[in-house]
């Protein structure tokens, strides 16, 4: 696989996207895992340092799937 920047060899993939990377465009932002819903509180586990390609735009905020939903 082939960097999505500038074509050299990708050593990693980002966990948002799928895009290819090489090692200088690698750059890190926390990535949810899972999610834990409490009698009170919902908690998350969270890689803080997940792979990303700096081209794609995570959103900060989560998005409505009502029609998953049974």
């Amino acid at each position: 696989m082939d960097c999505w920047h500038c074509r050299r060899n990708a050593v990693g993939v980002c966990r948002f996207c799928g895009r290819g990377v090489c090692e200088d465009h690698a750059e890190t932002q926390p990535f949810v895992l899972e999610l834990f819903k409490g009698k009170d509180v919902t908690r998350a586990l969270v890689v803080e340092d997940a792979l990303w390609c700096k081209v794609c735009t995570p959103r900060p905020d989560p998005v409505d799937l009502p029609e998953l939903d049974s």
